[in-house]
């Protein structure tokens, strides 16, 4: 057995994998408020996923205690996670796989890249999976001269297009159906030139494609949404049968899983599989939930690996606040009702993993210093919290990490300053007599001078009351 390696923090390194992007949230996200075709495909989607998804959800009397008990079994497994991987380890051993422990982005590309070399095959199948995208397996794969296929339908169009994901559950949310039409004839081999973008069309050309590709791969690649200490069991769970393709033809079967995905009952499954349909597609049940235990003669993949992956997640384990974020299921539930993401999409995140769950989670995988502006892509609502499937607790994961944010040094120095007044009873009655003079500074506070007009451009200037609480009170 791998010996288990827990408790020392180490971020995902920088330059492999997509937990990073190219310039700060602001930016990127001024760019996609400027593409109207763009918000429109956005609002129409989580609209609609909204409300399919808040119809069964009413279905359940007990919807509250199951997000409960499935909070209370994620605190569970973030409290005994060495425990639980060591067990999950032992079991899928048992069941005649073989488990490989990998620290970050780069061990684990090395890992599966080994694994296919050792097939002799230059293409595999993959199922959707968060994790593969984070480490940027793909362009791995492809520098070794291996070919990736993604099989599910959006993870499909976004390869086509050679394009980024931009939304955990539907990673395709910012394509209309002409785009991708027009994606389709442009990069599907053999596609039909008579193409037309009604839906039941485009995806009977996926399912050609897909299908003769299926029958001739020998290597596949998958996450997990789940890893069970108790059998060693892996599920998977998606919507359109690829996922079921995918982990029974192949000969050879690699999984790639979060070590936060584990488990740690077969029981426990009961309350995961109720949240995660409603939480997400708006269904109540998975229309393909494929479980398998290590490798079963004659039936299915007879080489079987698992890859246990870090990159990151033992740092966030070790933040008292910040490792709620390892209880997320990959719902998607709170990004259908973040007004942020809504109006921006995926791609301002510049992470695999965007919307509210991204804005807590990258940053700690990666150290807050790199995606110092993520904590602040959000209005602290709390809608997220509210729909959250496990109940993180989503708007004080962010003020948490924006306190711990690195800040310019006009903003340390304003705020030492603001703290020191504040401090000092005698000095802040003078600021707030003082306060009163910024009537003249315009409607807002828009007159501020720089740099704290930027404090006002996102923001009013509360108008200051004709008299203080204090001068209030000394009258009475």
């Amino acid at each position: 057995m791998t010996p288990t390696f827990l408790g020392m923090p180490a971020r995902a390194p920088r330059g492999v994998g997509h937990l990073r992007g190219d310039e700060p949230f602001p930016a990127a996200a001024k760019k996609a408020l400027d593409n109207p075709q763009l918000r429109r495909n956005l609002q129409h989607a989580t609209t609609t996923i909204r409300g399919k998804s808040g119809g069964v959800i009413a279905e359940l009397p007990d919807w509250q205690e199951l997000r409960s008990a499935g909070s209370a079994l994620k605190a569970y497994t973030m409290a005994n996670l060495p425990r639980l991987l060591e067990q999950l380890e032992r079991n899928v051993t048992a069941a005649g796989g073989v488990v490989h422990w990998a620290a970050d982005a780069e061990e684990a590309n090395r890992i599966v890249t080994d694994l296919v070399r050792a097939t002799g095959e230059q293409r595999v199948i993959k199922v959707k999976s968060m994790a593969t995208q984070e480490i940027g397996l793909n362009e791995a794969l492809e520098e070794a001269g291996i070919t990736p296929v993604e099989t599910d339908l959006a993870e499909l169009i976004v390869q086509l297009g050679d394009d980024k994901p931009s939304h955990i559950l539907v990673p395709a949310i910012h394509r209309n159906r002409s785009e991708i039409r027009e994606i389709f004839l442009r990069a599907m081999p053999g596609v039909d030139p008579a193409l037309t973008d009604d839906p039941p069309v485009l995806a009977g050309a996926a399912r050609r494609y897909l299908r003769e590709t299926f029958l001739q791969t020998r290597v596949a690649v998958s996450g997990a949404n789940f890893g069970v200490a108790e059998t060693g069991t892996l599920a998977v769970v998606e919507s359109e049968g690829n996922g079921r393709m995918c982990l029974t033809l192949p000969e050879t079967l690699i999984t790639v899983m979060g070590i936060e995905k584990v488990v740690p009952a077969w029981q426990d499954l009961e309350v995961f599989l109720q949240l995660l349909p409603r939480a997400s597609t708006g269904e109540r049940m998975n229309p393909y939930t494929s479980m398998w235990t290590g490798v079963t003669p004659g039936d299915g993949p007879q080489n079987f690996h698992l890859v246990l992956l870090d990159n990151g997640r033992t740092a966030v384990l070790a933040d008292e606040v910040g490792r709620q974020a390892l209880h997320c299921i990959r719902c998607s539930a709170c990004l259908n009702v973040c007004p942020v993401y809504e109006r921006t999409g995926g791609h301002a995140y510049g992470s695999v993993y965007p919307g509210p769950i991204g804005a807590v989670l990258s940053p700690q995988l990666t150290g807050v210093e790199d995606n110092a502006s993520l904590p602040y892509a959000s209005s602290l609502c709390g809608a997220c919290f509210d729909a959250c499937p496990v109940k993180i607790d989503i708007p004080s994961i962010l003020v948490h990490l924006r306190n711990q944010a690195p800040h310019p040094r006009a903003e340390r120095t304003a705020m030492a300053a603001a703290a020191y007044t504040m401090d000092h009873p005698r000095l802040y009655e003078r600021a707030q007599r003082a306060a009163k003079l910024s009537r003249i500074l315009g409607r807002r506070g828009r007159g501020l001078p720089p740099p704290l007009n930027g404090w006002a451009a996102s923001r009013d200037l509360p108008e200051p009351p004709e008299e203080s609480f204090r001068d209030w009170w000394r009258g009475r």
